[in-house]
């Protein structure tokens, strides 16, 4: 498998996710507007869950909803994000395997990446993220060096200064929107929110 990259808008998502619900094991889809190459460039996320992960029912019900949405936007399902309640740990537990499992069935080059809650801190230098890819149908540890986040440094920036200004409280995952459904689960105002930061007018491209 290629190499792997993650764009600012899907890792400070993710992370956004993360902090929403410190206490909480949380996870969601990786999403993917192109895999030219035989790379994958993770472009987007939808945050799933915050509770019971490993529900089956509410997690097919999730990944259906999203698949017609990708249809419907010219995106695909690439991969599946998790991270653990208990933030010295990030292995990847029996329901990320499942789910990860489900996504490769239907996309080669699928991703599964897990959340290191111990280097979550906006002033850690380097992505607090541990990545696997199936090889042999089993879940390896991806080498470092074929993941990619551009401009890490403004993307940790962005993340952090949102996280400052209260926007995790704007996060709505899958969750949150089966008990009011009115909220957004694709995120929209987030998503113009980290391309305003990330602009070339704040300096941060």
């Amino acid at each position: 498998m290629g190499e792997v990259e993650l764009s600012c808008r899907a890792y400070v998502k993710m992370y956004l996710h993360a902090c929403l619900f410190p206490r909480c094991s949380i996870n969601g889809l990786l999403l993917s507007t192109s895999s030219a190459n035989g790379a994958v460039c993770v472009t987007d996320c939808v945050p799933l869950l915050h509770s019971h992960l490993p529900l089956a029912p509410i997690t097919q019900l999730a990944l259906t909803q999203v698949d017609v949405w990708c249809s419907q936007t010219q995106q695909r399902i690439v991969g599946y994000y998790q991270a653990n309640a208990c933030v010295s740990d990030s292995s990847p537990t029996p329901c990320a395997l499942k789910v990860a499992d489900k996504i490769a069935e239907q996309f080669d080059n699928a991703v599964l990446l897990m959340l290191d809650g111990s280097k979550m801190s906006p002033d850690y230098r380097v992505p607090p993220i541990v990545m696997y890819e199936r090889k042999d149908s089993r879940w390896m540890l991806k080498d470092k060096h074929t993941i990619m986040l551009r401009q890490w440094e403004e993307t940790r920036v962005i993340a952090g200064q949102m996280l400052e200004s209260g926007d995790h409280m704007q996060l709505v995952d899958f969750d949150s929107h089966l008990d009011d459904i009115t909220k957004d689960w694709t995120n929209q105002k987030l998503n113009t929110k980290i391309a305003e930061l990330a602009s070339p007018a704040n300096g941060n491209i």
